[in-house]
């Protein structure tokens, strides 16, 4: 069965962004609901795997609502996060006008700029090439109409030595814990999206896209062949999740 939210085609950033503008104002609650809290630690580790100098330039892509772009700030980067969805960039910048942030969003080093947050494309970025010295992606490049586009942006734009981290829905390698992790997508996520956005689909969007994203393995060999080095796939929940890492050679 078709969903509302998913295009394959040319249709498809209209419907994504349709899906996230819908989400916006709920997006971290469900988040929060669905992982049981825990994408907030996977966001963590991927923003402690950038390993985060004083001076660097850091990019979080499809940056949502903001959580990997703060994170990359308080560790002391110069950070932007670019987004497609006006509505949920407008929630990051809500967020970073609070006087008084969370402890999530305070700065962890004495050299803390709040990020900048712009709209734009992932598959077009506005940016020269070498700019950044850690790139990431949380939970966007499956949304991408080219996930590998994205890749090859990311890439792009990273200088020699950059981290590119990749943070997003994985398949697990066990049959069975596929199964019964397939099962919850189609079952209970379609269930939260009814109970708290009134439309089951924009959470059954998940699985429908998942099914059409190769996951870490095809995300990895991609990193290869772009000729990244200590290229790593870190699998959360059993490959549930999963982290991808790369490195631009110097």
């Amino acid at each position: 069965m078709s969903n509302a939210f998913y295009d394959s085609g040319d249709q498809r950033a209209a419907k994504v962004n349709d899906l996230f503008a819908r989400i916006a104002r709920r997006y971290d609650f469900l988040n929060d609901l669905q992982s049981f809290g825990l994408h907030r630690c996977w966001k963590r580790r991927v923003a402690n795997l950038a390993q985060i100098k004083n001076g660097d330039r850091a990019l979080d892509l499809c940056c949502g609502t903001g959580d990997i772009a703060f994170a990359l700030a308080q560790r002391g980067a110069e950070t932007t996060g670019l987004d497609f969805s006006e509505k949920m960039l407008a929630v990051a910048k809500n967020r970073s006008q609070n006087k008084n942030p969370p402890s999530a969003l305070r700065p962890l080093s004495s050299v803390f700029r709040p990020p900048i947050f712009l709209q734009g494309d992932a598959q077009q970025l506005p940016f020269p090439e070498n700019a950044f010295d850690v790139v990431t992606v949380g939970y966007g490049l499956r949304n991408l109409t080219s996930w590998e586009r994205g890749l090859d942006e990311m890439h792009r734009v990273a200088r020699p030595g950059a981290r590119l981290i990749v943070l997003d829905f994985g398949k697990p390698a066990n049959a069975l814990w596929r199964a019964v992790y397939f099962t919850h997508l189609k079952m209970s996520v379609p269930l939260i999206g009814l109970l708290f956005c009134g439309h089951a689909s924009a959470y059954a969007y998940i699985l429908e896209s998942l099914k059409h994203y190769p996951a870490q393995l095809a995300v990895a060999e991609k990193m290869r062949q772009l000729k990244l080095t200590n290229v790593r796939v870190i699998n959360l929940l059993g490959g549930a999740m999963a982290i991808n890492y790369g490195e631009k050679p110097v």
